[in-house]
């Protein structure tokens, strides 16, 4: 029975815990705990001894974690935007792109990515010239841009040619500039 009261927090080690444990995990919890269990769900996706579509499906578990905290309000959403764009980012560069599922799918994460920016690329372009004259609020700003596309170089070779690509690469570009 003291496994069942390990579970109930998240007790010694989340990381031995299998994927049905996790999941109803995460589906009744909320708060810090969530990030502990997405980090948890997000390191058995990186384990390079388990099959592809096992992967996939522990960064699924990951992503839900991940955005059960962004519905909650419990993390500030550039950073839960950003770890799930990098996890997205992760899964196609490394397990391989997948246009049946929105979550591993280029032109989507790309879009995503997008929908996400607060500033045009000529905002942030004329932001960034004279930023260490910025009120800190604005440089945080521009440094939560550069954060939210910092996967969208290793994107561009996976996104067809046409206006979502364009704007992507202008971000590529433009993010050298931000502080």
């Amino acid at each position: 029975m003291s496994g069942d009261t390990d579970r109930e927090g998240l007790g010694p080690d989340p990381g031995g815990w299998d994927m049905d444990e996790l999941r109803a995990f995460i589906e009744r919890t909320r708060g810090a705990e969530l990030e502990t269990a997405r980090v948890a769900a997000q390191t058995h996706a990186y384990d390079p001894n388990l099959p592809d579509e096992s992967r996939r499906q522990w960064a699924k578990l990951s992503l839900l974690a991940n955005r059960l905290v962004d519905a909650e309000g419990e993390g500030p959403l550039t950073r839960v935007n950003q770890q799930e764009f990098m996890l997205r980012m992760w899964v196609i560069d490394s397990l391989g792109p997948d246009d049946t599922d929105l979550d591993w799918c280029p032109e989507t994460l790309a879009a995503d990515t997008l929908r996400a920016l607060r500033l045009t690329p000529a905002q942030a372009v004329a932001l960034s010239d004279g930023w260490r004259d910025l009120p800190l609020d604005q440089i945080r700003r521009l440094r939560w841009h550069k954060n939210l596309t910092a996967h969208l170089g290793h994107l561009l070779g996976y996104l067809a040619l046409g206006p979502t690509r364009d704007q992507a690469m202008a971000w590529t570009t433009i993010r050298r500039s931000l502080p």
